[in-house]
């Protein structure tokens, strides 16, 4: 199996061309591939499909085999795959995910990308977390996110504190993502992520990054467009309308290398 390692600002991910449908048991091939010391090392699979709606379809599987139903730094990872393998010569595409159809646009190594809110936000969850008493706000952009405000997103526990939101029971069943977000200026901010299926922390997410930028403009911290500082040091841009009905993620994509699968 052919395979293109892709990071989008810290996170990265093995992507595949699955548009004949060869690869069959794809929870199980994320859980192989992913693994850092036994596999090619990832925080996710991406794989490129046939779509009957849009130009192509993303699916996304996390290292333990679960398929999440969008990632936005994956579809950004996806879209510079295309381009790589030259499968299409346009630089603008419509790409289906279990989360909708999503606009993409690419210029040379920068992918940008339209995201959207999954039903209303609530904010101001008052919730006790390992002896600590939180406000969290909640947001679905493609996956649940909670949303965390924090004075230094460098004093955070992330290990520890992020399993008990994850799975805290006004989460479940799904559970959620954790961003702890710091506010650094009207439009800057740092964030620090917590990945359901990844069950880790991650250099950089996507959906996280606009989680955050949204939540801190609906809390009235900042104004569009938001200059996102990952884990990874890499910037990621959100750009938003007011009213929220149109919402892109921005970054770059790098290649460190591709390679052959050998299956077990």
């Amino acid at each position: 199996m052919e395979f293109i390692k892709i990071v989008g600002s810290g996170n990265d991910f093995v992507v595949v061309d699955n548009r004949t449908g060869k690869i069959r048991h794809a929870s199980r091939l994320a859980k192989a591939v992913c693994q850092r010391k036994f596999g090619v090392g990832a925080d996710g699979l991406v794989l490129l499909e046939q779509s009957r709606s849009a130009d192509f379809r993303m699916r996304i599987f996390n290292p333990d085999g679960s398929e999440a139903e969008m990632c936005g730094n994956g579809l950004r990872c996806l879209v510079r795959f295309i381009k790589i393998k030259k499968i299409s010569a346009k630089n603008h595409f419509i790409i289906e995910t279990r989360a909708g159809l999503h606009q993409a646009f690419i210029t040379n190594s920068r992918v940008k990308i339209s995201m959207a809110v999954v039903g209303r936000p609530v904010l101001h969850q008052a919730l006790t977390v390992g002896g600590q008493d939180l406000t969290v706000h909640s947001i679905n952009t493609g996956v649940p996110h909670a949303v965390v405000v924090v004075a230094d997103v460098a004093s955070v526990d992330v290990a520890a504190l992020g399993p008990m939101i994850r799975f805290h029971p006004a989460f479940l069943p799904a559970g959620t993502n954790v961003d702890w977000v710091q506010i650094t200026g009207r439009q800057t901010l740092k964030i620090r992520t917590f990945e359901r299926g990844v069950e880790a922390e991650t250099l950089s997410c996507g959906t996280g990054t606009v989680a955050a930028a949204l939540v801190c403009f609906l809390l009235g911290r900042v104004v569009s467009p938001v200059t996102v500082t990952a884990a990874s040091g890499e910037k990621l841009r959100v750009s938003f309308t007011p009213d929220l009905q149109k919402v892109f993620l921005e970054g770059k994509t790098s290649v460190p290398f591709s390679g052959t699968w050998l299956e077990k």
